[in-house]
């Protein structure tokens, strides 16, 4: 993908109009555009995004990055590894966050609603484990208003949605609970899929309530890529999504003017993907704030050999 692309994209100054004639709800954030930061989405061996591509990328106009990391915890339910999350993770969030005066982070839970492959409270982990790690982070970051928090990454395969929707409940109490007043991006199923959403886990979704009042700190999580089957392993791209998009904001705005972050996108290193990718997110920053922005997966140090790890979205570092 070529960088004009991701400025293109990630580019504010202009707004279209928006698809919809519904007038959409007032936004507490700033349109975003940015990228996911992969490292610790590896449960195992992880990568450490160097500090030095946060500033990078922040001066190319990028104000949002979605940091992923799985097993916050060694043991199920039992604390976040301090010296881990110390040396590593923590210092990773405050340099994204330093990197200009209008940066948010996604402090995303990258475990696909799952412990060992059990789901929660259908088999596996409690939906006060799950909670846990929340109140944890709530506690680290519950006051700073820049720092998203991202409930759980592609809950996919869900026996019962509606129970997975009980889930995400009791986390959005639990985190209330807690003190923290951060966003939060509430995740449906069928890996967090855009298209799937109006019909699936939204109808379900846009009945959680928020202890706070309100339904404005809560954001809906999808994902869509443009590769044939919406998995992102594949370089070339096949759609836009624009159908798909449309057909979400049109939910959203019919379902109580609520709002959905793209927050993850993209393609390979190619033609199609250079044009479609900039098509998807010219509707996405025309549909703000029903859209409130995106992230493009993925960014920064990575395996060059990835279909989606693309050398235009990676700074030149050591």
């Amino acid at each position: 993908m070529k960088y004009t692309a991701l400025l293109a994209a990630t580019t504010f100054a202009i707004a279209s109009p928006a698809l919809s004639l519904v007038t959409p709800r007032q936004s507490s954030l700033p349109q975003l555009g940015g990228v996911n930061t992969a490292g610790y989405d590896f449960s195992v061996v992880c990568t450490v995004p160097p500090a030095d591509q946060f500033s990078h990328f922040a001066g190319e106009g990028v104000n949002l990055f979605r940091i992923p990391w799985q097993l916050m915890t060694p043991t199920l339910g039992g604390d976040i590894d301090e010296n881990w999350f110390s040396a590593n993770y923590d210092p990773t969030v405050q340099a994204a966050l330093a990197s200009s005066s209008n940066t948010y982070v996604i402090v995303d839970l990258h475990n696909y609603a799952r412990w060992n492959g059990q789901i929660i409270a259908q088999g596996g982990p409690t939906n006060g484990q799950f909670a846990s790690i929340w109140t944890q982070l709530a506690a680290k970051y519950g006051t700073n208003e820049r720092v998203i928090f991202g409930i759980m990454n592609e809950p996919h395969d869900i026996p019962n949605v509606a129970t997975w929707v009980d889930s995400v409940q009791f986390v959005v109490n639990a985190v209330r609970q807690a003190g923290a007043q951060n966003f939060l991006l509430l995740p449906g199923s069928s890996w967090s899929s855009a298209e799937a959403f109006p019909t699936e886990a939204g109808p379900l979704l846009v009945k959680v309530t928020d202890p706070l009042g309100g339904s404005d700190k809560l954001i809906f999580d999808v994902h869509k890529y443009l590769d044939s089957d919406n998995s992102g392993t594949h370089p070339d791209c096949t759609t836009d999504n624009v159908d798909v998009l449309t057909t979400l904001v049109s939910f959203l705005q019919n379902n109580g003017n609520r709002q959905a972050i793209l927050s993850e996108t993209g393609g390979g290193n190619t033609d199609s993907c250079e044009t479609m990718l900039n098509s998807e997110l010219a509707l996405v920053k025309q549909n703000f704030p029903t859209i409130v922005g995106f992230s493009v997966w993925s960014a920064g140090a990575f395996d060059t050999t990835y279909p989606l790890w693309v050398a235009a979205v990676q700074p030149n570092l050591p």
